[in-house]
């Protein structure tokens, strides 16, 4: 991205066009069907689902609906569904095999998604066993192939959809091999490449590297996109200017803050955005309560319930640089123990009168 134009502007992706480029990462645990389709109603771009085992696709389609119709399908497949409110969306695999990952890429078909993303940087211990996520970035020949399988498998099958590959900086301090790793992704195809830059090694610890991005997005002809450490709209426009990255994707700063889209898009269009602590918290609020409704439609009322105890916690802490709700503490020791949705908007109501 040149440095001197519009931060939110327009973007393509090999044949995908975008009508902008801030997007909403894969985050195990936190990017459901239900949040998504919140954060696209929020103004997200393009989001990202949980990473999703290939293996477990190309061994079980049935539990994620492929194959099956409607609300028929077993829950699970609430995982790879577009949300209610994407009109865009991508689908993230993880795997270490290249026929692995074509097969699963091959079975998505039905479901019709926007793109399909390798995840190349999760440093999970269970993923990085398996050969896969972070552990990729220790074999950029092999991260090149499975690419490449993905990319022949999306011809062939999801007309032409772009594949994109989310990635680290390297397995540890030693290793630092995003521009290696890239090349080989690209020169396979890949149409987008996102980079967090750490290392496998790092975890989530530490301070990202935006000197990476910048380094990825001044080598690469396709599109780079940056994550890490993007909890405010300033330090959206701040990653934009300082990298020349073309897209960006939040990620732990979207937990509990769909709002982060259209205060970034407000603060690059107009230079300033409402930052009203009682207004933001009185929006994430009902968006909370919103997203219960959606997640219960997947999920049932019960195991929605359940999850939405971790979520709602996001929803009532600071954001954006902003104080967290009055009294926020008390809120989540209640809505730790609600059982069922009419519970969940007792427990909130009182809030939200109070904001």
């Amino acid at each position: 991205m040149d440095r001197s134009s519009p931060l939110y502007h327009p973007l393509t992706i090999g044949s995908l066009e975008l009508p902008g480029n801030l997007f909403l990462a894969p985050v195990a645990g936190f990017t459901d069907r239900a949040f998504r389709s919140i954060c696209a109603e929020a103004g997200a771009d393009l989001c990202f689902t949980e990473l999703v085992s290939a293996e477990a696709v190309t061994r079980r389609p049935e539990q994620y609906g492929l194959g099956v119709a409607g609300d028929r399908a077993p829950a699970a497949a609430a995982l790879l569904r577009r949300g209610v409110s994407e009109k865009r969306y991508a689908v993230q695999l993880f795997g270490g095999s290249p026929e692995t990952l074509g097969r699963a890429c091959a079975l998505l078909a039905p479901l019709r998604p926007d793109a399909v993303d390798l995840n190349a940087g999760c440093p999970v211990p269970k993923v990085v066993k398996s050969g896969a996520g972070s552990a990729l970035m220790r074999n950029p020949a092999l991260l090149g192939r499975i690419a490449g399988a993905m990319v022949t498998a999306s011809r062939k099958y999801l007309g032409d959809v772009p594949v994109t590959v989310k990635m680290r900086s390297g397995w540890d301090a030693a290793s630092i091999n995003y521009a290696q790793c890239a090349r080989s992704a690209v020169e396979a195809g890949a149409a987008m490449i996102t980079l967090h830059p750490r290392t496998r090694s790092q975890g989530y610890g530490g301070t990202s590297d935006w000197s990476h991005i910048a380094d990825l997005a001044s080598r690469l002809s396709v599109p780079v996109a940056g994550s890490g450490d993007l909890f405010t709209p300033e330090d959206a426009e701040r990653m934009f200017r300082e990298t020349g990255c073309a897209a960006l994707m939040f990620a732990r700063g979207a937990q509990g803050n769909p709002p982060i889209f259209g205060a970034a898009k407000a603060l690059f269009r107009g230079g300033s955005y409402a930052a009203a602590p009682e207004h933001l918290n009185r929006e994430r609020l009902r968006m909370g309560l919103r997203h219960l409704e959606l997640l219960a439609g997947d999920l049932g009322e019960k195991s929605a319930c359940l999850e939405m105890r971790k979520q709602f916690c996001a929803y009532t802490r600071g954001a954006m640089g902003m104080p967290g709700l009055a009294g926020g503490g008390a809120l989540r020791e209640k809505l730790v123990h609600a059982r069922t949705i009419a519970e969940y908007v007792t427990i909130v109501s009182p809030f939200l009168l109070c904001l």
